[in-house]
């Protein structure tokens, strides 16, 4: 099958929402403003479709990035899930926010067969919602809250090159081990469009989720704006 997804992303600070056909990406928008995904999220749709030539009446399923990360933008992004898949009656499938990442660093970067894929996001200090991957995107490392040590991935490091890239991943370099580190990379944006490979595999095997009950993976639990940054 080629089904229209329309995939929304509102992990961290970036709003991304892109629709695809099958495992094309059709259209795809940006935007950049920390705490205003609540006010951004439905012009932006309503862009990504005009720029798609669609309307809500040509999705077939919304994919919303889960978590772990902002415990806001996640909310609003699953909340608007909800509201659309309710609306049209359409399914809703969600996907892993770190696993995604992964993706879109494989989509974008030519790297060593052998090479592992650490995605960051920023979280309280030295704290980051992490994975490692390999290239097929199966988990070495499962997500996890890691606070960061002059230690961290040592094991991982000893046989293996590392890719770290998020908003988290510049917590590395504050480190003495990691300051000449080569492959922390910084300016990493989230696409939505990425998600494509993941969501229309689970489009196509079934891997719906449950509307009414369905939660974002928040990892943990919600902390003040003091001590956690979104």
């Amino acid at each position: 099958m080629h089904p229209i997804i329309l995939h929304i992303e509102t992990a961290t600070e970036t709003c991304s929402i892109a629709v695809s056909k099958g495992l094309e990406v059709v259209s795809r928008v940006w935007g950049n403003q920390p705490k205003a995904h609540a006010s951004v999220i439905t012009p932006m749709i309503e862009e990504a479709l005009q720029q798609a030539s669609m309307s809500l009446r040509d999705i077939n399923a919304v994919n919303v990035s889960k978590g772990p990360g902002s415990y806001t933008g996640l909310r609003i992004g699953v909340a608007t899930a909800k509201g659309l898949c309710f609306a049209l009656q359409i399914p809703m499938l969600s996907t892993n926010t770190l696993q995604f990442y992964a993706q879109q660093f494989l989509l974008n970067e030519k790297i060593e067969t052998d090479a592992l894929l650490c995605p960051m996001i920023d979280a309280r200090r030295m704290e980051v919602y992490t994975a490692v991957f390999d290239q097929s995107l199966d988990f070495r490392i499962p997500t996890e809250a890691k606070i960061l040590s002059e230690n961290s991935f040592a094991d991982l490091l000893a046989s293996h090159k590392i890719y770290f890239f998020g908003n988290g991943a510049f917590k590395l370099k504050n480190l003495n081990r990691f300051l000449d580190y080569p492959f922390i990379i910084e300016n990493f944006n989230p696409d939505a469009g990425c998600m494509t490979p993941l969501a229309v595999q689970k489009y196509n095997t079934n891997q719906l989720e449950d509307i009414a009950y369905f939660e974002p993976f928040y990892l943990k639990d919600f902390v003040t704006q003091s001590t956690f940054h979104k």
